[in-house]
């Protein structure tokens, strides 16, 4: 199955005195400087696709792949926030976590029936910095589409 994750009104390329050049990325499970897709934090949308297995267990699904997070019953996908510098090094200095446990039954099992769960999320947060912390609706739209 695939998970597309579509951000959009990012917060822009510093965040406070101290985080200049932010981008945000797809962290990469237990390999936190493995990034996938970073995205300047002043792009006008980012998005990634990631393949995900959907697993029947009892009550539901499991998810799980090479950027999905935690433990059965507490999936969730990292989105960092990192500076990069003249290097091209990130350095991540915030995450957002984008928990499975939020999406609607009916909406995962259609989800994984047709292929495709797509999660649809602002990334600036009501102070105008980046998105972080537990991200769960309505904070995330989850959808078939």
């Amino acid at each position: 199955m695939l998970v597309r994750i579509e951000g959009s009104r990012l917060p822009g390329r510093e965040c406070g005195p101290e985080h200049r050049n932010v981008h945000v990325a797809v962290q990469r499970r237990d390999r936190p400087t493995e990034l996938l897709g970073p995205h300047p934090g002043d792009a006008p949308s980012a998005e990634w696709e990631l393949e995900v297995t959907a697993t029947p267990v009892e009550g539901g699904w499991d998810l799980r792949g090479p950027c999905v997070q935690g433990r059965p019953g507490g999936r969730f996908l990292y989105l960092s926030w990192g500076t990069v510098d003249a290097h091209g090094t990130f350095a991540m200095f915030r995450r957002a976590k984008l928990l499975f446990d939020g999406i609607a039954p009916a909406i995962l099992a259609s989800a994984v029936e047709g292929g495709l769960l797509v999660g649809r999320l602002a990334l600036t947060d009501p102070h105008g910095n980046p998105l972080c912390a537990a991200v769960r609706p309505p904070l995330i739209e989850w959808s078939t589409s």
